[in-house]
């Protein structure tokens, strides 16, 4: 069963749409039909001031279909609205209630049935109803019992729905939310970011030197853990990963780059680079982020004193791409999880990161038609991005 968004109370007519989501609700108007001998049934929602069909069985050519409405006055809907219990006419001439009743006498009925829908919360959405121009038997248990259980089914499936729309409504405001912090948080970082680039240009003393680049280390580990934040609530509300892709590009630059800043922020380690000279159709500054945060995640989860390695050619008309690592190899159980978001494995060190950086890798080659595999020995951890080159 598969909602769409729409809400359930504040917009009546919405719930036409939700009732129609409901797979059963045919088959339950048809065995209501069927087991009563009745011509119309129906699932309708009731307000206070409004009765709007939903669901609709009609063999009696009644003229209502779903979205169809009846003046709220002019029905018995309406009296049990107000009071929840169901209502059961066998024979409206003679029914000492409704005998006299209006709405019999406008429609020309007799015989009825609706019963309550009730939800989870206590609330009241409206009734299973059936109606017909001859007298049918109603009032007994077997019919009672049969249109309560209907009702509770149909009422279990616009709980469920009410349940679904509410965790999504507040998936959307806790990403929209990311999404806003991140770029707030962006413009104090950029007044960071140009601070210590100017400091940089005069700093002389050796102690200032040196804690300018571990400032300049942070605020680029913070614009890269801002960025995977947004990638991520973008991703999340629909978005997806926009590529600005050319025709084709050299990525060695780009990958030189992120290699020499990744270098300055961490001089104590060493990286290997061994990239070809490949022309590639591709979003350049994608790849850029996603080698990033590929050796981001190596410089964590890599033995401090080995070496990080980092491969890129052609193979089988691919653009292949590999950082690998020494250290303790990624339990089995593990890999499988690994490019889920928020996910952290048990890094060597205190530096933890959101958990995004791997899914961002991820989704970044998925946008490219690529793939993305791991492979991880006591010898060697090893992520290996391909993607095709036409």
């Amino acid at each position: 069963m598969k909602f769409e968004s729409a809400p359930l109370h504040n917009d009546p007519t919405a719930a036409v749409q939700i009732i129609a989501e409901i797979s059963v609700v045919p088959t339950i108007l048809d065995v209501v039909c069927a087991t009563t001998g009745m011509g119309f049934a129906a699932v309708a929602r009731v307000t206070e001031d409004r009765w709007i069909a939903c669901g609709v069985r009609d063999d009696v050519q009644f003229g209502l279909q779903p979205g169809g409405e009846l003046k709220i006055e002019t029905t018995i809907c309406n009296e049990i609205r107000q009071h929840h219990q169901i209502v059961v006419i066998d024979n409206v001439d003679k029914d000492p209630l409704y005998a006299s009743h209006h709405t019999p006498a406008i429609y020309g009925l007799q015989s009825y049935i609706s019963m309550p829908i009730l939800l989870k919360d206590g609330s009241f959405f409206g009734t299973l109803c059936a109606i017909d121009t001859k007298p049918k038997t109603l009032n007994t248990p077997e019919i009672i019992g049969m249109f309560k259980l209907f009702a509770e089914l149909i009422a279990f499936h616009l709980d469920a729905y009410q349940r679904l729309d509410q965790e999504r409504q507040g998936s959307e405001l806790r990403e929209q939310f990311i999404a806003v912090l991140g770029h707030d948080l962006r413009n104090p970082l950029a007044s960071l970011d140009a601070g210590t680039r100017m400091l940089q240009r005069s700093a002389t003393d050796d102690k200032a030197v040196s804690v300018l680049r571990l400032m300049r280390s942070s605020i680029s580990r913070m614009s890269g853990l801002i960025d995977n934040v947004l990638d991520f609530a973008r991703g999340r509300m629909g978005g997806g990963f926009a590529l600005e892709q050319a025709d084709r590009v050299p990525l060695r630059p780009v990958m030189e780059h992120v290699i020499a800043e990744l270098r300055m922020a961490h001089p104590e380690r060493r990286i290997v680079a061994e990239l070809s000279d490949a022309l590639v159709r591709c979003d350049e500054g994608r790849i850029g982020q996603l080698l990033s945060n590929l050796l981001a995640n190596a410089l964590t989860h890599g033995a401090e004193d080995g070496a990080i390695r980092v491969r890129s050619d052609i193979v089988d008309d691919a653009f292949m791409l590999s950082v690998s690592n020494s250290g303790e190899p990624i339990p089995q159980e593990k890999i499988g999880d690994l490019f889920k978001p928020f996910f952290r494995g048990e890094p060597n060190s205190g530096q933890q990161g959101l958990g995004l950086g791997l899914y961002i890798v991820s989704e970044i080659t998925k946008a490219h038609n690529g793939t993305l595999s791991v492979t991880s020995t006591p010898e060697e951890t090893c992520f290996t991005v391909r993607i095709p080159l036409y």
